[in-house]
């Protein structure tokens, strides 16, 4: 179970970080942004995210909050994941979590 909740906690905070910097790079570039190798391929790796998080918003949501929308998802999911690791590692014992 433990390995389990790691591996969301860590797949969460890798499409947090492409987010993340997704978003930095979209300020920095402009609006060239769309031209940049690198924003293109953080649009790669976060395009299923923000994907699922139009699937699940309604329409009134424009397109353009839709990746924040999906960054807090998956913070939401980081957080309980990262609860549910703490959860597991106080009831196994601290020492075996390292």
């Amino acid at each position: 179970m433990l390995l389990f909740v790691n591996i969301v906690k860590l797949l969460a905070e890798v499409a947090l970080l492409a987010l993340f910097g997704q978003w930095v790079l979209g300020l920095l570039a402009g609006a060239q942004r769309e031209r940049n190798l690198f924003y293109q391929i953080f649009q790669v790796v976060t395009r299923p995210l923000v994907a699922g998080a139009r699937f699940i918003t309604p329409r009134v949501v424009i397109d353009r909050h839709v990746p924040i929308v999906a960054f807090l998802l998956l913070s939401f999911v980081w957080i309980i994941a990262t609860i549910t690791k703490i959860d597991i590692c106080v009831s196994i014992g601290v020492h075996l979590c390292k």
